[in-house]
């Protein structure tokens, strides 16, 4: 995630470029909202067409920098931006303001971190050969009803902007029950959620779990798709699955701070729905996703115990697990709640493949900007994003607590 690029670039310098936009655009009203129906309430997205910027200084059919002026629009969570071709990378910044639907005030402009490559599916998988589009990391913004964004090109002389620049507005949707699935009020049962087990996982919980007693961690409690909502008719049917899983690659969502641990499943439906629907992949991409509050949920279809292949860490999907932490970690340290989670996760799921957190593993290279395709290398068991591909993922401050998650995790398997 090059966010670094972005604020290289000057929010100032974009902020001034943008104030005739601000100033003088109306609101433009959005349809007159129609009655909810059933597929409504599952979510839904809105995709709205950017246009060059015009205003003062700017060259008719400046390709640097295109935008959206002020917009009314239905309810919407979350945001991004997608563009035509997967393969086209977004030098530049984005950036977008939003209306509190409730308060009615608009946000200050926010930063949409530009990444595309860094995570994704392998190169020649069948995953990587669908219609993929380039999309930047989503952004939590909460009950919103209207929109303004704005994008420029990190050199007005260089590479332009990627074809078919668009916003994307993600509705979650109800959740699957009165109350919420990361709220401790609401009493979660199975199929909903998978308690925590006392004990090692016994040995029908995965096909290596026998080899690797006496260290397989205990299995944490993990809320399940259908805990936090999944609509599974988004996905694509069928799993597709590796060998083993030898590596635990740690992410950020880079999906902002702004939620409360009660709406961590409304921002996950979010994100799946923008991995499907707006990136094209065949699911969310991340195994695992962990919240503020250290509550874990499943997350890519196929079983919680098998070695289901993500779209997390282009090239070395292959024989690992991604857990996401939900949020952005550059500047912001993680909870403890949420490193203890990690960790617990961390020591059960490599546990079951035989796999010391605190030692090392060999994956081959799918392919990627820093390693060449058939390349063997080998990680820290539990790795950041940014030690497969160069990206700031998983943010500093959470990247810095992978040394004694580590540890932590090997102490919870048992070892010492």
């Amino acid at each position: 995630m090059r966010s670094l690029l972005a604020s290289s670039i000057g929010v100032a310098a974009v902020a001034a470029l943008a104030l005739p936009l601000a100033a003088t655009a109306p609101v433009a009203a959005a349809p007159a909202a129609a009655p909810r129906t059933t597929a409504e309430l599952a979510g839904s997205t809105q995709s709205l067409p950017m246009a060059p910027l015009s205003g003062r200084g700017r060259a008719a059919g400046d390709a640097s920098q295109e935008g959206l002026a002020q917009r009314e629009v239905r309810p919407f969570s979350l945001v991004g931006v997608v563009w035509d071709n997967a393969d086209e990378e977004l030098n530049g910044s984005v950036q977008v303001r939003t209306r509190a639907r409730a308060a009615g005030t608009w946000s200050a402009w926010q930063d949409l971190e530009t990444h595309n490559h860094d995570h994704g599916a392998d190169p020649g998988t069948a995953e990587a050969a669908g219609p993929l589009h380039g999309s930047t990391a989503p952004l939590w913004v909460g009950d919103s009803d209207a929109v303004e964004a704005r994008v420029r090109a990190a050199d007005a002389e260089g590479e332009p902007l990627p074809r078919g620049l668009r916003l994307d507005l993600v509705d979650p949707g109800a959740d699957p029950a009165e109350g919420d699935a990361g709220d401790s009020s609401r009493a979660l049962r199975e199929p909903d959620v998978l308690p925590a087990l006392d004990s090692a996982a016994s040995g029908a919980e995965a096909a290596g779990a026998e080899a690797a007693r006496p260290y397989v961690g205990a299995r944490p409690r993990i809320i399940t798709r259908k805990g936090w909502g999944a609509d599974e008719r988004l996905r694509e049917r069928g799993y597709v699955y590796t060998n083993s899983v030898k590596v635990a690659f740690v992410h950020h969502s880079a999906s902002g701070n702004g939620y409360s641990c009660a709406q961590a499943p409304s921002v996950l439906r979010s994100i799946y729905r923008y991995h499907v629907k707006s990136s094209g992949w065949r699911d969310i991409g991340y195994n695992f996703a962990v919240d503020k509050c250290g509550n874990i949920y499943e997350g890519r279809a196929g079983g919680v115990t098998k070695a289901v292949m993500g779209a997390h860490t282009l090239g070395f999907n292959t024989n690992s697990t991604g857990i996401a932490v939900l949020g952005t970690y550059s500047n912001t340290n993680p909870s403890a709640a949420a490193l203890k989670a990690v960790e617990q996760l961390a020591a059960w799921k490599l546990g079951l493949y035989g796999v010391n957190p605190a030692g090392k593993s060999t994956l081959v290279s799918g392919g990627g900007n820093r390693y060449k395709k058939g390349r063997s290398v080998r990680f820290n068991a539990i790795a950041g994003h940014r030690d497969g591909f160069a990206t700031d993922c998983p943010g500093a401050r959470l990247y810095g607590r992978l040394g004694s998650a580590r540890t932590t995790a090997a102490h919870f398997q048992g070892r010492r």
